[in-house]
């Protein structure tokens, strides 16, 4: 797959195409070009090469690189963090307080990847590399790291989506960095002018309520960007966080009622691409769209966690 020109988004942040999934533009990782170079999410392993090759585009080499940020230590978000961390000999990892010890040995982090990829883990995310304890720079609700003269990014501890999640700050451009926790923005969408924001509710942490204190948090923030770990940024902030917040009460009404029935989450899958379906035909998409296929794995994942929840509930 030929790599893509990194996306500028303004003078100082760049967005790196790591073709998750081998998909483009499903998960990105951010460049701060900044007096401390400093990157957000890694994505899975094999995203790094493309990582590379689009810092070597921007004339940035990895020695320059002194934080690499992970949101949360989902395989698609870190897994790759550990095969980064080993060409970047001046950098740390910063993760949060929840986070740190499964980088540094990710056997929980594998068992529960392969529970929910199945036969395509491999294929997905190996190699998956410890991160060494020396590497790790923890960040806990409200602290900072200075990268700049004029930039001093704060952390805000926003679980929901997972508890080892926090969003990350940026006063420069008012933005902030949110992985998953205010949910995924469709990319793939946006060349027919249709704007997706769909909440991403992933086993085995997924809490609606918690998911909906952060999105109010960073609402109340009054941030101007919004990053997405999925993908790409968007200056549409009421909107995204309103839209993330209805589909969440959708997806948890069709969940309680699937698992009322006694059904499974391959039925609450096919309810809630039906329901996304349903919406973006009323915005003259076409239902044989390629952003379907990345939908369609969405909301298989997002069911699970959403019976999941119900499961522990009960």
């Amino acid at each position: 797959m030929n790599d893509q020109k990194p996306i500028q988004i303004d003078e100082r942040i760049f967005l790196i195409d790591g073709f998750d999934l081998g998909v483009s533009n499903r998960t990105g990782t951010y460049v701060i070009d900044d007096d401390m170079l400093t990157l957000v999410e890694t994505g899975p392993s094999p995203s790094i090469k493309h990582i590379k090759k689009g810092l070597d585009m921007l004339g940035l080499s990895l020695d320059q690189i002194k934080y690499i940020i992970v949101t949360h230590i989902h395989l698609d978000h870190a897994g790759g963090a550990g095969l980064m961390i080993k060409e970047c000999p001046n950098a740390s990892i910063v993760v949060h307080p929840k986070g740190a010890r499964h980088l540094a040995d990710p056997k929980r982090l594998i068992a529960g990847a392969r529970e929910v990829y199945g036969d395509n883990f491999e294929k997905f995310f190996k190699p998956i590399v410890p991160v060494p304890e020396e590497r790790l720079l923890v960040k806990g609700e409200a602290e900072t790291l200075k990268i700049g003269p004029e930039c001093t990014l704060t952390f805000f501890d926003t679980p929901g989506h997972a508890k080892h999640h926090f969003s990350i700050y940026d006063p420069v451009s008012n933005g902030i960095f949110t992985g998953d926790t205010v949910g995924i923005r469709y990319e793939q969408l946006i060349r027919d002018g249709v704007d997706l924001f769909l909440p991403s509710t992933s086993p085995n942490q997924f809490n609606p309520v918690a998911m909906r204190n952060a999105i109010e948090r960073i609402h109340n923030m009054g941030v101007d960007r919004i990053y997405y770990g999925h993908f790409g940024m968007t200056e549409k902030v009421d909107y995204a966080l309103r839209q993330a917040s209805e589909w969440l009460a959708i997806f948890e009404y069709e969940g309680e009622e699937i698992f009322n029935q006694g059904k499974g989450h391959q039925e609450l899958a096919e309810r809630m691409l039906q329901r996304v379906k349903k919406h973006l035909q009323t915005l003259h998409v076409d239902d044989d769209h390629d952003v379907y296929k990345i939908i369609d794995v969405d909301m298989h994942v997002s069911a699970l966690g959403i019976m999941d929840y119900f499961h522990k509930k009960r």
